[in-house]
């Protein structure tokens, strides 16, 4: 179940409260009693465990990073290639 955390805007006091996704918000303050509650945002806790993320998925299977390979793409959409040169040129004849 997850921890929200409520704050009295009334008196100001503060506590976290296991619920449900399902269960309602709390409004009513156990302190002032009160209609003043108000869910307060925090950041969630990210724990990663065992050898890491990045070693057991992005590397490569020898253990070794390899540089990124080169693609001629660019290259060929520049410029047209020598087949297509060649076929224009005995079109043209």
């Amino acid at each position: 179940m997850p921890v929200y955390t409520y704050r009295c805007e009334s008196c100001g006091v503060q506590f976290e409260r296991h619920q449900s996704f399902t269960d309602a918000p709390l409004k009513t303050c156990p302190e002032c009693r009160k209609k003043a509650l108000k869910k307060v945002i925090t950041p969630t806790k990210v724990i990663f465990k065992g050898s890491g993320f990045y070693a057991t998925d992005h590397k490569s299977p020898s253990g070794e990073s390899t540089p990124p390979k080169k693609t001629d793409a660019k290259e060929k959409k520049d410029s047209p290639s020598k087949e297509s040169k060649t076929a224009s040129s005995e079109a043209s004849e």
